[in-house]
Formats: structure tokens, sequence, C-alpha cells
């Protein structure tokens, strides 16, 4: 298989995939009569989508937004947080372990307290989103400045370069695909903060229009806000994997070459 080959062939394969399981999820429906209350049809979510497109599209963008603010104030404290312990033992000794305990919580157990502090609406949305998060950030980024030889910041040392010199060109750059890798994990998650929030303590988005939809047995409108979060998802999942492509080609450069290869042969 040529090169060119190749790549049409992984463009399509998504799409062959979702078709295809869309044609066998209607059929099914359709072959064992399951009532559309406990299963609905994908004809049948797309004519929820139609039918209640208005208020989907306004609870989608209330979502959306406490989504991107929590994820931006994720990325900012994770990439913080992660330069220091990624750069620091008696940080990492001393941070990791509070890191892993916060993300042990579960989130659902969480939004409670928000309301007591805060309010229902969009700052427990958003807290909850930067809570699920941040951690990935955190994580990846200390891990990219751990892969830094201590052999060349030996040499580095000797020619006379700071701990900030080798930290800020040294360090920082070869972090930089943990960190673009971490932040495709990371927005899905705070799509899932922001949701479950929503379905708590909140009188709008598309974790509010679920649940309402699911107090009156609205099965496709359930599947229909489903629906948008995942297209949703994706949608910026894409956009960080065409981030991360700009920004650390260099990395994955080599990994397409060895994908070709493999193919071609």
């Amino acid at each position: 298989m040529t090169r060119k080959q190749w790549r049409r062939l992984e463009t399509a394969m998504p799409w062959i995939v979702i078709i295809g399981a869309l044609v066998v999820w209607e059929l099914a429906v359709d072959l064992f009569d399951v009532r559309q209350f406990i299963l609905p049809a994908p004809s049948d979510i797309v004519v929820a989508l139609i039918q209640y497109r208005e208020p989907i599209m306004a609870s989608a963008l209330f979502t959306l937004v406490n989504t991107l603010a929590g994820f931006g104030i994720g990325v900012v404290v994770g990439l913080f947080i992660g330069i220091v312990i990624g750069s620091s033992r008696l940080a990492y000794a001393g941070l990791y372990p509070i890191l892993v305990g916060i993300n042990s919580v579960p989130k659902a157990a969480v939004v409670p307290i928000l309301v007591l502090w805060m309010g229902i609406g969009q700052p427990p949305a958003i807290i909850t989103a930067f809570l699920l998060c941040f951690f990935p950030i955190a994580v990846n980024v200390a891990t990219g400045l751990a892969t830094t030889e201590p052999e060349m910041e030996d040499v580095l040392r000797s020619l006379g370069a700071s701990k900030l010199d080798i930290l800020w060109k040294v360090g920082i750059p070869r972090s930089l695909p943990y960190f673009f890798a971490s932040l495709k994990v990371a927005i899905t998650l705070a799509f899932v903060g922001a949701v479950i929030s929503e379905t708590i303590a909140s009188n709008d988005g598309i974790g509010y229009l679920m649940l309402q939809a699911a107090s009156q047995f609205r099965t496709p409108l359930m599947f229909a806000g489903v629906t948008v979060i995942a297209a949703m998802g994706i949608a910026t999942y894409l956009i960080f994997v065409l981030v991360e492509k700009r920004f650390t080609g260099w990395a994955t450069r080599k990994q397409d070459a060895v994908a070709l290869g493999t193919g071609g042969g």
C-alpha cells in the first residue's frame, strides 16, 4: 500500500467505523423491536436533535463556556504545578501525594460543597471541570521535565548554564509533547466535570437538559444530549491534535514514518 493510499484509509477509518456502528444500531433496534424509551434508534435521535435544536444549542453553549473556562484554569494551574514538581525533587515529594489525593476524590462528592460555597450555576461547573482536567496536565509536564538526562544537565552547568536556563531552553521544550498529549485528555475530562456539575447543581446546560429529559422519559432527547457532548468533545480534541502537530511535529515525525513504512510493506 502506498503512502497516499495509507493516508486516505487512515482518514476514512473513523467515518467507516462510525457509520457502520450506526447502521448496526439502527438495524438491531428494528430487528429486535426495542422500545424507544429503552433505546432509541439513531434516526429517532436525529429527529430529537432537529425538534429540540434551540434548547439543545443554548444548553450546549452554556456547557461549552463552562468547560473551556474550567479547562483554561486547569491549563494554567496544571502547567505551573507540573513545572514546579518536575524541576524540584523536594516539591515533588511534598505536592505529588496531595495531587493524587485530590484526584482520587469523586468529583460528584465535591459538587455539593461547591454549591454550598458558590451557589448553583456556572461557578461549580467551572471548578468541577478544572478539578478533573488539571491533574493529567501537571503529571505529564512533570514527566516530560523528568526525561532530561542528568548527564546533559551536568554538561550545561559546566558551560555556565543556570538551572533556570536548563529548564527554559531544554526541559520545557522536551516536555511539550507530553504537555500537548495531556491537553487532549484534559479537554475531554473537562466536559465530564462540567456535565456532572450541571446534572447536580444547575438550571442550564446539557447535563440539566438530560436530567429533565430523563424525568419525562424522553430518551431520544437524552441521547441527543449525549451526541452533542460527544461532538463537542471530538471537535475540541481534533483542534488540539492539529495544535500538537503544529508545535511538536518533530516528536511525531518518526512515528509517522514507521507507520507508513509498515503500511507500505
